[in-house]
């Protein structure tokens, strides 16, 4: 059978007849969009890619916050009171058919000025005319054309944060000076003396001078700050001999030119701290777009609907709400405080708490966690506790989340460049000392000469280009880390912990089995076609599992919050849901949810669903057992124990009904005993143990929509390449330390020339930049074969 694919949006629209100007629909609201396109000529967004648009969400009451100036204020970029400017992230862009559209905001409201996209950031720029069209107005418009912004509480609470162009000015500023000052010492290098004329000699000297300064006193001075950082902690970092050679050779270049004495080094010191900065910016571009320290603030909504005592709505403050306030929370909308159900039978998805994605059934009475999302239609609830105090935040409330884990943490860089630094000043010291005796006039000559070619630049570059091109490499196969330390941390590890249900498990392929009387053809027809028209988490798993059956429009579709879903099409009669609900009796399933069916009053049977595990599961055990202490951490009972026993490795601990707390103290006890340990999880309740181990591993189906505080995210769909990840990370040790014993042996060569007293500008122009290049080649060709192996 042929499949119909939605003009709009690209899904199957074959049980539908949604028609428009001879294109199919899959629902009303792709239907609506494509007539706002039509209706304002801009239909030129389907000519850029073939099914570009997302399906719009009905969002009716969920933006009044927006109404609040004082919370509108805060989001604002630029308000003069006729003109306001807003940047929004939208996570749907990702073509050019939506880079078109967005920017072309203003032919569909005349009152907006202008908008501009940032394709890699996913946000868009709008500047509108405050008077004529609100910020609700305009939120309003872009999510009734499937491009809903992503606004929340953490947006509020920080405002706009600047963006930070220091390191590209620094960077732009040593290579325009870089670039000169090799072009004007060329001439030298070669003793060309028809164009090294006399007269022009000192005035290029003095140029190459002034090009240097901006380089030493702007762009190197990072450096400096952080030696001497450094020395006052009683640390010798790797920027104590890099700014000491820095010095060096600015003071000795200065004192050669200003005495007449010869050209200086100025094209070694600004190509020096040039490849410095190129490997500093090579590494920040890797993972600067990802945000790790992410936490309730940024899910949580800026407000919240709150009842007040006369029956009237009114939109507050989320840090607003308090211990006895009654609030409105509507359907899809997250509950941000721990509270009493009042009103409703609710159906709320812990997801974003537990990393279970089934729906859990809440009556009259019962109480409510933050963190959970309403499904299905409106709820009222009175607040126990305030924000602070609700038990989605106690989640960061451990001291764990107040300690910067990497400040413990002692790098490969630093540790070889406190010898490095010690080594290189004993043989400047002894090499000076030797020709004092043997001929004062060469003394100061070796002493310079010793700091300048010994100077680590190829050391310190060698961890930024491994560390920043396996980031890369990394991103590319959906595994992305907080920073580059982490890469090191990795190669320590030699304990990894497991969270169960959400890491090991996903509940995106749940197996449905179907236990009871066999159901006909139009049953089957008249089961799927109810399942579509529901949104609840269940009915959509159960319907995806029914494959060449076509649905067809039924007549009365009733959906009853909490309990199921009636239907009555021509002389049939449909009941599904809760065992209570469709055949009156009760049961207690502990580790399988079920959806009971009846037909005319008649009990046919349930559908189980249970959720399977992830595939790869078994290799990657195996292929971790012989070099890792393995455990599985989960807060389910044990009832599974039996399945993981037998199929994982025989040495593999099974810790079972453990408390969010539990896990984090599992860790502690592990590193107690001198463990490194990496932590694997998802879900709120594993943000302890995942800070509080050395590397945090945050497995999560959809990167955009969660994190906890971690190390490193890994999108569930390379789970089983866990071990390859972390012996890349091994791998990308032994290259630092390969180009370390390179970069020695340039220096080797260096240091004969510069204690010998032989050391020429040539030499040191030609070994400096060839030792840097040299280093970025080979590290940049040997993490790309580990890539490859990935």
């Amino acid at each position: 059978m042929n499949t119909t694919h939605c003009y709009h949006c690209g899904e199957s629209c074959n049980d539908t007849e949604i028609q428009k100007d001879d294109k199919y629909f899959c629902c009303n609201g792709c239907k609506t969009v494509y007539e706002i396109f039509s209706e304002n000529e801009l239909t030129c967004y389907y000519d850029f890619q073939e099914n570009p648009g997302a399906i719009p969400a009905d969002i009716k009451g969920k933006y009044d916050f927006l109404d609040t100036k004082s919370i509108a204020e805060k989001l604002l970029e630029f308000d003069n009171g006729t003109t306001q400017i807003i940047t929004f992230f939208i996570p749907h862009i990702h073509c050019s058919s939506c880079i078109w559209v967005l920017e072309n905001l203003h032919k569909l409201n005349p009152k907006i000025n202008s908008s501009q996209v940032d394709f890699p950031k996913k946000t868009v720029r709008i500047t509108f005319h405050s008077e004529e069209i609100s910020l609700k107005e305009l939120v309003l418009l872009l999510s009734s054309i499937g491009y809903e912004p992503y606004i929340s509480l953490e947006d509020y609470e920080s405002g706009k944060k600047a963006v930070d162009r220091s390191l590209i000015y620094k960077l732009g500023i040593a290579g325009f000076a870089f670039g000169n000052v090799m072009f004007l010492s060329f001439p030298e290098y070669f003793e060309v003396s028809e164009f090294w004329l006399d007269h022009y000699k000192n005035t290029f000297r003095w140029l190459m001078f002034l090009f240097s300064l901006p380089v030493v006193f702007y762009s190197g001075n990072g450096y400096f700050i952080a030696a001497y950082k450094g020395l006052k902690s009683k640390i010798l970092n790797i920027d104590v001999p890099i700014a000491l050679g820095i010095a060096v050779l600015f003071i000795r270049s200065f004192v050669e030119i200003l005495f007449d004495l010869g050209t200086g080094f100025f094209d070694s010191l600004t190509g020096l701290v040039f490849f410095l900065l190129l490997g500093k910016f090579f590494q920040q571009k890797t993972y600067n777009f990802l945000s790790f320290e992410r936490d309730f603030k940024s899910y949580f909504p800026i407000a919240v609907t709150k009842i007040l005592a006369d029956g009237k709505e009114e939109n507050i403050q989320i840090y607003e709400v308090k211990k006895g306030d009654r609030l409105l929370i509507r359907n899809q909308e997250l509950i941000p405080v721990d509270g009493i159900l009042i009103n409703g039978n609710a159906q709320i998805d812990y997801s974003f708490v537990t990393g279970e994605a089934v729906a859990v059934s809440k009556k009259s009475g019962d109480k409510l966690f933050a963190g959970g999302k309403q499904l299905a239609g409106i709820l009222e609830m009175e607040v126990l506790a305030s924000v602070s105090q609700s038990y989605l935040t106690q989640l960061w409330s451990n001291d764990v989340f107040k300690t910067d884990k990497t400040s413990n943490f002692k790098n490969i860089t630093d540790t070889i460049s406190k010898n490095f630094t010690i080594f290189v000043l004993t043989i400047a010291t002894i090499s000076t000392l030797f020709w004092l005796f043997f001929d004062v006039s060469k003394a100061l000559n070796v002493f310079t000469a010793v700091l300048i070619i010994a100077c680590p630049c190829a050391i310190a570059l060698a961890a930024p280009f491994t560390l920043g091109n396996l980031l890369r490499i990394f991103g590319k196969k959906k595994f992305y880390l907080k920073n580059a330390t982490v890469i090191e941390q990795l190669a320590t590890i030699d304990t990894v912990i497991f969270d169960k249900t959400g890491t090991l498990t996903t509940a995106k392929e749940s197996a449905v089995s179907y236990d009871g009387i066999d159901l006909d053809t139009d049953e089957i027809q008249l089961l799927k076609s109810s399942l579509r028209a529901s949104n609840h988490p269940l009915s959509r798993t159960i319907y995806n599992s029914f494959q060449n059956i076509k649905s067809i429009a039924i007549d009365d579709f009733k959906e009853i919050t909490g309990k199921g879903i009636e239907v009555r099409h021509k002389n049939r009669y449909l009941k599904i849901g809760a065992a209570d609900f469709v055949k009156n009796t009760s049961e207690n399933i502990l580790l399988d949810t079920a959806v009971h069916i009846s037909f005319d009053g008649i009990y046919k049977g349930k559908f189980t669903l249970k959720n399977t595990y992830r595939k790869g599961l078994q290799s990657l055990f195996d292929s971790l057992k012989n070099n890792f202490d393995l455990a599985v951490v989960s807060g389910d009972n044990s009832g599974e124990k039996d399945f993981l026993s037998e199929n994982l490795p025989k040495n593999t601990t099974l810790l079972f009904n453990k408390k969010p707390e539990d896990k984090l103290q599992i860790v502690a006890d592990y590193q107690s005993q001198h463990k490194k340990v990496a932590m694997i999880g998802d879900g709120l309740n594993d943000a302890g143990a995942l800070a509080k181990s050395d590397v945090g591993i945050a497995l999560s189906e959809n990167i955009n929509v969660f994190s906890p505080a971690c190390d490193a995210i890994l999108d569930a769909s390379q789970f089983e390449k866990i071990d390859k990840y972390l012996w890349a990370s091994k791998k990308a040790v032994s290259i630092i330390k390969y180009s370390f014993l390179l970069s020695f042996c340039y220096n080797v060569i260096g240091l004969y020339f510069a204690v010998s007293g032989q050391l020429m500008p040539v030499i040191a122009a030609i070994l400096m930049p060839i030792s840097s290049i040299s280093i970025v080649i080979f590290t940049t060709i040997t993490t790309n074969l580990v890539g490859k192996k990935i």
